[in-house]
């Protein structure tokens, strides 16, 4: 069993390359976003990086974000959103939002957001939570948080498509300004 800070530093690694660069360990994804757990327990070997599936499974069980998923038979693993590979397609289904999902950001940001609304960046989709005290945490990993109200039923109405992941983040392509609520 790895201590917490072992289990943090490889959660951080399996984001990067299921999420990123798997290229970084030679590790190749399929179209849906899931690498053989073999391969990819082999590619870590390679690089000094020896774990194993117990390993794996720890990660999955106690990331409190469960930003990773096996298959039914736990021969595959892959991150639940936010990749910024372009071939990955994990095979969401548009869904109905709640009326109000929430955005956490830092100060620095708001005057672009502002102007050019939410922007997905490097990423497949913007990033939103169902409550604010979730999208404080992600906001404050980079600052003082702030929490932007966006009225997503608003535009779903308006023929925005939101999908909701495996891990319950929404998330949707860009999120115009008019659709924020405050500021």
């Amino acid at each position: 069993k790895m201590d917490k800070n072992t289990e943090t530093k490889f959660s951080k690694l399996l984001s990067l390359v299921l999420r990123h660069k798997p290229e970084e360990i030679g590790l190749t994804l399929n179209e849906e976003g899931w690498a053989d757990v073999n391969e990819l327990l082999e590619c870590l070997r390679k690089k000094g990086k020896t774990r194993s599936k117990d390993d794996l499974r720890q990660v999955v069980t106690n990331n409190d974000k469960k930003r990773f998923s096996f298959n039914d038979d736990e021969t595959k693993i892959r991150a639940s959103q936010g990749h910024s590979l372009k071939n990955v397609n994990i095979g969401l289904e548009a869904t109905e939002p709640p009326e109000f999902l929430y955005h956490g950001t830092i100060e620095r940001n708001l005057k672009s957001i502002k102007e050019n609304g939410i922007q997905k960046m490097k990423r497949h989709h913007v990033h939103l939570s169902k409550d604010k005290g979730t999208a404080s945490a992600v906001g404050g990993r980079h600052g003082e948080a702030i929490v932007l109200i966006i009225n997503a039923k608003q535009m779903h109405d308006d023929g925005v498509p939101f999908f909701l992941s495996e891990n319950k983040v929404w998330l949707t392509d860009f999120v115009e300004a008019k659709y924020i609520i405050n500021e």
